[in-house]
């Protein structure tokens, strides 16, 4: 009798032991995504779903862009990814923008160990000509806020005063513009309110043009798919052509 329960045991505790394993959620990746300058975190919900879908947890922070400066908004950032995303086994950031220069500025100060990689969609890392014929405007400064007056393409802005981050970077940059009149003031290929030049970065990992407009590159399928195979890989999907 007593060696058909230790038979029994043999049998039932491997059998318990993988049922609570396939009950246990892997800890997965995560994808922080910050929108743009005056947008909410509904303008990233398209890339949102698409990640979703793809197997990450997806953290879209809203934040008030008009209402901060960048050191406050940097702030809140920091505190909200320590409350949710360190722990992770891979943290990645998504940014539109404004919010590509504000993962820049956080990780300048706070990049934490298990940082992955970056995408940034449309981003003025050089700053925008936009900025620097309309910031004295006292109408543009109570409209557009303390964050986009650091965004001009002089050497103290705000994205020409950091370094360039010490993670893997891919840069979407789009040139398909729907504003005129910004495309007037901007120099060569623009999307509108960024120049195609100002979206480079030195190290920048891969670098890919689509032809969507600086306002709506975060809705386009292609795009999210894009931000996947480069959080995957390191790298986006070029054509054979390129």
């Amino acid at each position: 009798m007593k060696r058909l329960l230790f038979a029994l045991l043999l049998v039932l505790v491997p059998l318990t032991e993988t049922s609570r394993g396939a009950d246990a959620e892997e800890p997965r990746e995560v994808v922080v995504l910050l929108h743009g300058l005056g947008r909410s975190n509904r303008s990233m919900r398209p890339i949102e779903s698409y990640l979703s879908k793809a197997g990450y947890q997806v953290y879209n922070f809203p934040y008030d862009s008009t209402a901060q400066s960048p050191e406050a908004l940097v702030d809140e950032l920091s505190s909200r990814v320590n409350a949710c995303c360190t722990e992770a086994p891979a943290l990645h950031f998504v940014g539109h923008s404004l919010g590509g220069i504000l993962v820049r500025a956080y990780l300048a100060e706070n990049a934490p160990p298990n940082v992955g990689r970056v995408v940034m969609l449309a981003p003025p890392n050089h700053g925008s000509e936009i900025v620097d014929r309309f910031g004295d405007s006292s109408i543009f400064q109570s409209v557009m806020g303390p964050s986009a007056l650091q965004l001009g393409t002089n050497a103290d802005s705000l994205p020409n005063r950091l370094p360039a981050p010490n993670v893997e970077l891919g840069v979407i940059a789009a040139t398909g513009s729907v504003n005129p009149i910004g495309s007037i003031l901007i120099p060569n290929e623009d999307d509108g309110m960024v120049s195609l030049e100002s979206t480079k970065l030195d190290g920048m990992a891969d670098f890919l043009v689509v032809s969507n407009s600086h306002a709506f590159i975060m809705r386009s399928d292609e795009v999210g798919r894009q931000v996947a195979h480069f959080l995957q890989s390191g790298r986006f999907q070029h054509d054979d052509s390129e």
